[in-house]
């Protein structure tokens, strides 16, 4: 099996990080670029995003605590990527945990986000 390079770990850390920085998860060209064609998300909440909600998102601050924990990417193909970690979000004093996972693609221009979820942690 293909091992994930550093160079790839870094982007694709990078990226992950990216959508919880505003200044990156809503700058409208660096999300059209991120997130693929056919992208959609399994919210925390249950409801399913797709790619046209993912954009239309009000730009708002993010308080996330970065780096995010236990980051791991392993590749399932040659140009598939699964990316695992944990999220700690502070919304409205309470700080919300949850386990994060996304399904990334190597394209001719670099990786693009196809699949997103969000499962909450009860502790």
């Amino acid at each position: 099996m293909t091992k994930l390079s550093i160079e790839d770990l870094e982007q694709l850390q990078a990226l992950e990080e990216g959508l919880w920085i505003a200044e990156t998860r809503f700058d409208m060209e660096w999300m059209e670029r991120t997130l693929a064609p056919d992208f959609f998300e399994f919210g925390r909440s249950g409801r399913v995003y797709r790619r046209e909600d993912t954009l239309a998102i009000e730009s708002q601050p993010i308080d996330a605590r970065l780096p995010l924990a236990n980051l791991e990417a392993r590749l399932v193909s040659p140009d598939v990527a699964l990316v695992t970690y944990i999220s700690a979000v502070t919304y409205d004093s309470v700080e919300d945990i949850g386990n994060r996972s996304s399904i990334w693609s190597r394209t001719g221009s670099g990786w693009q986000l196809r699949f997103h979820q969000g499962t909450p942690v009860t502790t």
